[in-house]
């Protein structure tokens, strides 16, 4: 699967603030930038969609930045991808006489309309809060590699 770097930049900052901003406390798009590797100047225009999403809250002055608008368990994946992107949970179009028996209608529902509809049911389902401790579970080493 294939998404756009506003997407993938998008999630990493919303998790990254979701991980580093508590107690209040807000996270720098500098902060972030350094941390994720993403242009500062690129990571300010994603998190303008965030905020206009009401994902997350700017703060401003000395001790500014970002935090989640909400609770990270009332944020759904789903709410993230419509944020940045629309068309990746939209139903694919898959034109045509739907009572026609064909090899492409039988593949459409058997395949792709099938694929969308998990891909909807995962993001609509998983919540930010579970993501982020995923996150802090294969950081934490619980993914460890032997070598022989």
């Amino acid at each position: 699967m294939k998404v756009s770097t506003r997407v993938e930049y998008g999630m990493l900052a919303l998790t990254d603030i979701a991980m580093y901003a508590a107690n209040g406390t807000s996270v720098s798009a500098p902060d972030i930038a350094e941390r994720e590797g993403i242009s500062q100047k690129y990571l300010e225009q994603i998190l303008t969609h965030l905020k206009q999403a009401g994902l997350i809250r700017a703060q401003k002055g000395l001790r500014g930045g970002y935090t989640l608008s909400r609770p990270a368990d009332r944020i759904s994946i789903a709410d993230v991808l419509n944020a940045l992107d629309k068309s990746i949970l939209d139903p694919q179009n898959t034109s045509g006489d739907r009572n026609e028996r064909s090899l492409r209608n039988a593949v459409n529902a058997g395949l792709w309309e099938k694929m969308n509809g998990f891909l909807n049911g995962f993001a609509a389902n998983k919540t930010l809060a579970e993501f982020v401790q995923e996150c802090r579970n294969q950081m934490s080493g619980e993914w460890d590699y032997y070598m022989i």
